[in-house]
C-alpha cells in the first residue's frame, strides 16, 4: 500500500510524542500529530489514512469529533484512546462508527500499534478490491469489448449506449456465438450499476426442475437435501444486473413466475411464505425469434413485452465484412501475449481464407480457429494452412434454406468433438458453453459423440 498517513490528536503533549515517537519506528508510517479536535479538522484536507483521536480533547468532546471526521470522509477509520473505562461509553463509540476503542494505560502504544495493523490489512484489502473493479470496468469499456468497424457493428454501439443511460430491460437476440454475454456485461460494467453484481445464469443449462430454486432460492427444510437457506439469483443480483441467457428456453409453466418476479419486484423462495423485494434489471438473450415463439404458444406474451425493452438484434460474423480481420488479429495479439509466443500475423492467403469462410459458429468459432493456427504456425505468420476451415464461399460452404440455427450448432459441436477427441470438458472451452450443455445435447441424441 506504501506511505501510511497516520493522525494523533492528543491534548497531553508528552503522551502524544510518545505515541508519534512509537509510531515513527515503522518507516512505512508518516505521522502527523495534533493537539485539538480544531488542528485536526483543518488539516482533514491532507487525507489521513487512518486517525487516532482522544477521548477528552479540551476544544470538543471525542464523539463529537468522530462526528465530524464521518461528515467529511466516513471511510477514514477512527480509533478512539480514552482514560474512560466505561463499557457502556466504548459501545457508543464503536456504535457511532469507531473502528477500535483502546484504553489509556501503559499498553497504549501496543494496543495502538496492533490496531493500525489490522486496520491496514483491511485497507489494502478494500484498494485491491478498488483496483479490480477499475480493471473490470477497464476491461468491459465499448472499445475492448465491441470490437470492429463495420456499420453493422456501429449500429450495435449506438444501442447499447442508449442502454448504458437508462435501466431499462434489455433484450439482445443473435446466433449462437454472437457475443451476447459480452454485450450485456458491456451495458451492466458502463452504467451506474458497475459497482453492484453481475449475475449470468443460461436457462439452458439448467434442468427443468430445479430452475425456480435456482433462480429465486429456497428455505432451510424446503425439501429433501436443503440443510440452509440459499439465496436465488435474483437476489444476488440485487442493485445490479441478473442476465438470463436463452430465455426462450425457459419452460412455460415457469414463465409466470419469472413475470411476477419482474411485475412485482419481489421474489418468493422455494419453501417461504415471506416475499423478499429486489432491485434488478433484467438482461436477457436468445438465438431465438421471441415474437415467432409467442405466435407458436411457446412464450408468454405477457412476459415477452415485459422483458423485451430495449431490443439489440447482433449480426452474424459473416455479415460484419472486414470485422473478421480485425477481430483475428485481436484475437491473435491476446493468445500470443498470453502464452508467451512470439508475435504474428496474417498472411494474405489466410485474411483471403477467414474471409471467405461462413463462420456458422460466429465470433466464438473464430476466436477458437484462430487460437489453433497461433499453435500450428511454424513461424511469424500465419498461413493458410494453420488454418482448418473449409475455405469455401459462404453460399457453398452451407446451404442455408436446408439446416435450422440449432442443427448449424449441433453440427458445430458434433465437429469440435471431433477434432478434440471427443473431449467434452476441451469442447467446452473452446466454443465458450456449458460441459452440460454438450452433455444435454449426447443424452437427446441430438449430437453424436463416438
Amino acid at each position: 500500500m506504501g506511505q501510511l498517513k497516520l493522525f494523533v490528536v492528543e491534548d497531553d503533549k508528552f503522551f502524544g510524542e510518545l505515541l508519534k515517537r512509537h509510531l515513527s519506528l515503522n518507516p512505512d508510517y508518516d505521522v502527523f500529530l495534533f493537539s485539538s479536535a480544531g488542528e485536526c479538522l483543518d488539516n482533514l484536507h491532507l487525507g489521513p489514512d487512518i486517525i487516532s483521536i482522544d477521548f477528552g480533547l479540551p476544544d470538543m468532546p471525542g464523539n463529537l469529533l468522530l462526528q465530524r471526521i464521518q461528515e467529511v470522509n466516513k471511510n477514514i477509520p477512527v480509533i478512539v484512546i480514552s482514560g474512560q473505562e466505561d463499557v457502556a461509553v466504548a459501545i457508543n463509540f464503536l456504535k457511532a462508527g469507531a473502528k477500535d476503542y483502546i484504553i489509556k494505560d501503559d499498553h497504549t502504544r501496543e494496543a495502538l500499534w496492533n490496531s493500525i495493523l489490522k486496520l491496514r490489512e483491511t485497507l489494502e484489502l478494500r484498494k485491491e478490491v478498488e483496483e479490480l473493479k477499475g480493471q473490470l470496468e477497464q476491461k468491459y469499456s465499448f472499445e475492448k469489448t465491441i470490437i470492429g468497424q463495420s456499420k453493422a457493428l456501429k449500429a450495435i454501439f449506438t444501442l447499447v449506449e442508449k442502454a448504458v443511460r437508462s435501466n431499462i430491460n434489455v433484450s439482445i437476440t443473435g446466433e449462437t456465438g454472437t457475443g451476447k454475454e459480452v454485450v450485456a456485461k458491456a451495458i451492466h460494467y458502463n452504467s451506474d450499476r458497475k459497482k453492484k453484481p453481475f449475475v449470468a445464469v443460461n436457462m439452458a443449462a439448467i434442468p427443468t426442475e430445479l430452475v425456480e430454486s435456482e433462480l429465486f432460492g429456497y428455505e432451510k427444510g424446503a425439501f429433501t437435501g436443503a440443510a440452509m437457506r440459499k439465496l436465488g439469483r435474483f437476489e444476488e443480483a440485487n442493485g445490479g444486473t441478473l442476465f438470463l441467457d436463452e430465455i426462450a428456453e425457459l419452460d412455460l409453466s415457469l414463465q409466470s413466475k419469472i413475470l411476477r418476479a419482474i411485475q412485482e419486484r419481489e421474489v418468493l423462495r422455494v419453501g417461504g411464505n415471506e416475499p423478499v423485494k429486489i432491485n434488478v434489471r433484467l438482461i436477457t438473450a436468445t438465438h431465438r425469434n421471441l415474437a415467432d415463439e409467442v405466435k407458436n404458444n411457446r412464450f408468454r406474451e405477457d412476459l415477452y413485452y415485459r422483458i423485451i425493452g430495449l431490443p439489440i438484434d447482433l449480426p452474424p460474423l459473416r455479415q460484419r465484412g472486414n470485422d473478421i480481420l480485425i477481430l483475428a488479429k485481436h484475437f491473435i495479439n491476446e493468445f500470443t501475449k498470453e502464452n508467451k509466443l512470439p508475435a504474428l500475423t496474417l498472411s494474405p492467403g489466410a485474411s483471403d481464407k477467414l474471409l471467405a469462410y461462413h463462420f456458422p459458429g460466429n465470433v466464438r468459432e473464430l476466436k477458437s480457429q484462430v487460437e489453433l493456427a497461433c499453435v500450428m504456425a511454424d513461424n511469424s505468420q500465419i498461413f493458410e494452412q494453420d488454418l482448418h476451415l473449409n475455405a469455401l464461399k459462404s453460399s457453398d460452404a452451407f446451404n442455408l434454406g436446408e439446416k435450422t440455427m440449432k442443427e448449424y450448432t449441433n453440427d458445430i459441436i458434433s465437429m469440435y468433438l471431433k477434432k478434440f477427441d471427443q473431449d467434452v470438458v476441451e469442447v467446452a472451452r473452446r466454443l465458450d458453453i456449458g460441459k452440460s450443455t454438450i452433455y444435454n445435447l449426447i443424452q437427446k441424441k441430438e449430437i453424436q459423440r463416438d
